[in-house]
């Protein structure tokens, strides 16, 4: 039994069987009303329609660049893939149905639908968060810890996504078995875990959910880009003209995916917690539904941040569009063994390997085939997995100017 989120003014003298078994505090038959006026239905239905088609062309563009291009078949980029396969899933199986139910004003396909809907949102969202911390995690790790061969990386990656799965499902899985409930949301036009329950089994699944899935993802992501941009203000002053460039660069990036986190995310966490600690009525349906939506929007922004702001997807959906084959970048190819030494700035004593290096902590991805240009101080045949004395132990990469 699945109890209501919302408040019953929608059937205000109203003497209906649905009402009657809202009232009771549970879903009947197949339909309840929503507590929102038709204009606010046809406003959110008009957000949910724009959210869900686009969130459904983004993610549908990079899985078609995915497939076509075999250039952006790397490790890391699997990490790209699903997030939006995720995404892609959350609007597939999860918005037209909140879209369905605020066209008509009421949630169409009953406590059973109900629950898949609040069960398949929170899976598949959960699962773009952690994917998010785990891609930090392996933009840090490639940079600042050796790394291993290529053939050992695909089995990490894949570690990590199955990770994400295994984790989502561990949080997600417990309301399907009396461990909190998942239930009417806001108006009564979508579904979610019951936030608004003040027994001690649900607040105590809340206040985990809140930390190890909303927090803990964000203080990862905050971490590893925290630390990358410190690697990159270390040799900041040791040659100018070319690392104040990547360091604005990648702040850019850093700023811009920590704003669009919070955005998506904190005003949902925000109200999920009003609702289960604040008083009754605290959060109105209206006021509700705004953090909902923002959460759904993650679906569109993230495809845009990870993948068409990366210069080799840019590049291949500029090649897609022209129907031509897309150039390769920049890049340095070698084994991938990155020395945490050599990243720190140590045995780097010239100005030509002080370019190499700066090089090295501004790019992070995979390699392509052609030498990168490092600018007019570096010579084409530098030989950089060579240190500048017999002091310095080699130093391999595999890093492209590319996943920034």
């Amino acid at each position: 039994m699945i109890v209501s989120n919302v408040s019953l003014s929608g059937c205000a003298g109203v003497n209906s069987p649905v009402c009657a078994a809202a009232g009771e505090g549970h879903l009947g038959g197949d339909t309840y009303q929503t507590t929102l006026t038709p204009t606010g239905n046809l406003v959110v239905a008009v957000c949910l329609g724009f959210i869900g088609t686009f969130g459904l062309l983004n993610n549908l563009l990079v899985l078609t660049l995915f497939c076509r291009y075999k250039m952006l078949r790397s490790p890391i980029n699997l990490l790209l893939i699903n997030i939006s396969i995720s995404d892609l899933l959350v609007c597939v199986l999860g918005t037209p149905f909140s879209f369905a139910a605020s066209t008509q004003g009421r949630w169409l396909i009953g406590e059973g639908g109900c629950m898949w809907y609040g069960f398949a949102n929170s899976l598949f969202g959960i699962v773009s968060l952690i994917s998010l911390a785990v891609l930090s995690y392996e933009r840090y790790s490639t940079m600042m810890v050796p790394t291993e061969a290529d053939s050992s990386n695909y089995r990490k990656i894949s570690l990590g996504i199955t990770l994400s799965w295994v984790y989502s499902l561990i949080w997600t899985v417990p309301p399907l078995f009396g461990w909190s409930k998942y239930g009417l949301e806001g108006p009564g036009t979508t579904c979610s875990v019951d936030w608004t329950a003040k027994t001690a089994n649900s607040i105590s699944y809340i206040i985990c959910l809140f930390i190890f899935c909303l927090i803990a993802p964000f203080l990862v992501i905050v971490f590893c880009y925290g630390k990358l941009l410190c690697a990159i203000r270390q040799v900041s002053g040791i040659n100018t003209s070319m690392s104040r460039k990547r360091e604005q660069r990648v702040l850019f990036m850093v700023v811009v995916m920590v704003i669009c986190y919070l955005l998506c995310w904190l005003p949902y966490g925000i109200m999920a917690l009003l609702a289960t600690f604040g008083p009754p009525g605290l959060v109105t349906p209206v006021a509700s539904i705004i953090p909902s939506l923002l959460a759904k929007t993650s679906t569109v922004i993230n495809p845009v941040i990870y993948v068409f702001m990366n210069k080799q997807f840019y590049r291949c959906f500029r090649a897609l569009l022209h129907c031509e084959v897309p150039r390769r970048g920049s890049s340095i190819k070698s084994s991938s063994k990155i020395t945490t030494k050599a990243m720190r700035g140590i045995a780097i004593t010239s100005p030509r390997h002080i370019n190499d290096f700066l090089f090295l902590v501004a790019s992070l991805g995979q390699p392509a085939a052609s030498m990168p240009q490092l600018g007019p101080y570096v010579e084409p045949t530098l030989d950089i997995t060579k240190g500048p004395s017999s002091d310095n132990k080699p130093v391999d990469v595999s890093i492209a100017d590319d996943w920034l």
